[in-house]
């Protein structure tokens, strides 16, 4: 039984915030190979959905042969995580059900919820990577499905095509405001308006993240000139433990001098 699921996350081993954000990206690519197989689809929102699918894949590829690369035992990693490289890959329709696989490790993941928050705690720089990577997705695969299911054969409207909804997503996102292409749509105006503060939000965590790789060396400086200076104290308190101790020493054996002289 163990040999059968050694692809599987032990119960007991706590998740990277990347490994984190391998599993929820995981859900959405389930989520989108569902809708693909069963859910009737327009022919552009089937292709922004195969988009963000080879999308998806491609990060799970780069991912794996990452870790392949940074692992001790080459053999061992592939019999570990081969599941993850066979449902990574977007061209071939039958393996992406294979992905369906990967929603065991989304309920190992939430069995293990409690011991998710402290590893992510200590790992704030890769946890804050992990985050923005799955926001990223995230927010340009719904606005761009969304907006083309909106937007699509609404009179005056200029988003009709799959590339059309992407490219508004990520200049929305961006909140650089082309122009050449918005929605007309009330319902548009309102996803847009989402995108739009999400965006803000999302460049904010990244203009913070970016400071605080600039900062952080201070801050670590400083923390070794405090430890620096709380040994030197601890030094000197224990000089002065030794020296009263000596002096403690030297005028226990005076009394008893002192003693012995008034015995004799």
């Amino acid at each position: 039984m163990a040999e059968k699921k050694r692809w599987l996350l032990p119960i007991n081993q706590a998740p990277t915030p990347f490994q984190l954000a391998m599993m929820v990206l995981s859900l959405i690519s389930v989520i989108i190979v569902l809708m693909l197989t069963f859910a009737k689809l327009e022919s552009e929102t089937r292709r922004v959905l195969l988009f963000v699918d080879t999308s998806i894949c491609t990060i799970f590829i780069s991912y794996f042969l990452i870790n392949l690369y940074r692992a001790d035992s080459k053999l061992d990693y592939i019999k570990h995580n081969w599941i993850d490289l066979i449902a990574s890959i977007p061209a071939v329709e039958p393996l992406r059900m294979a992905r369906l696989f990967q929603i065991l490790r989304v309920i190992r993941l939430i069995r293990m919820t409690r011991s998710i928050l402290v590893p992510m705690m200590k790992q704030r720089r890769q946890a804050t990577l992990a985050s923005l990577l799955v926001a990223m997705v995230t927010i340009l695969t719904f606005a761009s499905v969304l907006i083309l299911i909106v937007e699509s054969g609404e009179p005056g409207a200029n988003i009709h095509t799959a590339e059309d909804a992407i490219w508004w997503s990520l200049v929305t996102i961006s909140t650089v405001g082309y122009g050449d292409y918005y929605p007309v749509t009330t319902v548009g105006h309102f996803i847009g308006g989402i995108v739009i503060i999400c965006g803000v939000s999302f460049f904010g965590v990244i203009s913070g993240y970016m400071a605080s790789i600039f900062i952080a060396p201070d801050e670590h400086e400083k923390m070794e000139v405090q430890s620096k200076e709380i040994r030197c104290e601890l030094e000197l308190a224990l000089a002065r433990m030794e020296q009263n101790q000596q002096e403690l020493i030297k005028q226990i054996a005076e009394l008893k001098q002192q003693v012995n002289d008034k015995q004799s």
